[in-house]
């Protein structure tokens, strides 16, 4: 038995599928078959029942499975110690980003330091605050920019920018020529907002309430673009961060919300008791100091 054995049975188990599994690790389906054979036989016990329509694990392979993810993330550990050892010849650095912000600094940081550690590699995964969370939390990414406040008994987070919320309407709303609107004055309003994946969502919500009314929303989306799009069409009013709304187009119109006015604090997440590779260590060090110099 080999690691590889171990790894082709688990994801055996993840994808339910032989043929699945084989294409996700684009091999043949009869060269993982003859794997998960040999290691039932190596260990004398069935790790599938093979006699219904979909693959279902034998106890004996629910057992064997929650050890083979342990000794998997044993030796990916291993792995990761080793490109240590290289001093950055190589690596992965996987980054969760809200698509509600203005990442093009960002990115620009990014291609920074891929210039002084080329071998380096990104994943660059785009989602809303609570989903980066959630995958930080089970090491599915190493780092994640998301909306405070956190959970700051499992992330460190570093905070990098604040900014202000503002409403975004029609041109031809009755309030697209005012300079700032009250909060309160948008209760009859129809809603545009992000998807509940995304903090910002929870965040609009609550101020709303706190000033005597709940948001009527008709229609949430994950695509920035679809939100600017909904309300270009006139089918309600959004809001989004200062910054975002910059870059919009002619056919919407951005206004100061007062009374109280909506902020929103952005901040960098890790784990605070996961491993985390020197790569990520060196990206995170560059990318305060960078982070540092343009928004403070």
């Amino acid at each position: 038995m080999d690691i590889k054995h171990l790894q082709y049975f688990i994801e055996v188990a993840n994808f339910n599928s032989f043929s699945r599994a084989a294409n996700h690790l684009f091999i043949t389906q009869p060269t993982i078959s003859k794997m998960i054979k040999n290691l039932e036989t190596e260990l004398g016990v069935a790790l599938f029942d093979r006699s219904r329509k979909q693959l279902v694990l034998t106890d004996a392979g629910r057992i064997i499975l929650e050890q083979a993810k342990l000794i998997d993330k044993a030796f990916k550990n291993l792995e990761v110690e080793l490109d240590n050892l290289t001093g950055l010849k190589k690596g992965h650095i996987r980054i969760g980003l809200p698509p509600i912000f203005n990442a093009h600094y960002f990115l620009e940081i990014v291609g920074s330091f891929h210039e002084k550690y080329p071998e380096i590699t990104f994943q660059l995964v785009e989602d809303g605050s609570k989903k980066i969370e959630e995958d930080v939390r089970n090491n599915l990414l190493d780092v994640g920019v998301v909306v405070l406040p956190t959970k700051n008994d499992i992330f460190d987070h570093f905070s990098f920018m604040e900014e202000d919320l503002k409403l975004l309407l029609h041109p031809s709303h009755p309030l697209a020529e005012n300079e700032e609107v009250n909060l309160a004055e948008l209760a009859n309003e129809s809603f545009i907002l992000f998807n509940k994946d995304f903090a910002l969502n929870d965040r609009i919500i609550h101020f709303c309430n706190s000033v005597g009314f709940d948001p009527h929303i008709i229609s949430e989306s994950s695509q920035r673009s679809f939100i600017e799009e909904m309300v270009a069409s006139k089918l309600g009013v959004s809001l989004l961060p200062g910054s975002v709304c910059k870059q919009l187009n002619k056919n919407v119109k951005s206004v100061k919300v007062v009374n109280p006015s909506i902020s929103w604090n952005l901040a960098i997440i890790w784990g605070k008791n996961q491993y985390f590779s020197y790569a990520a260590k060196e990206w995170l060090t560059f990318t305060k100091a960078e982070l540092s110099r343009c928004y403070r």
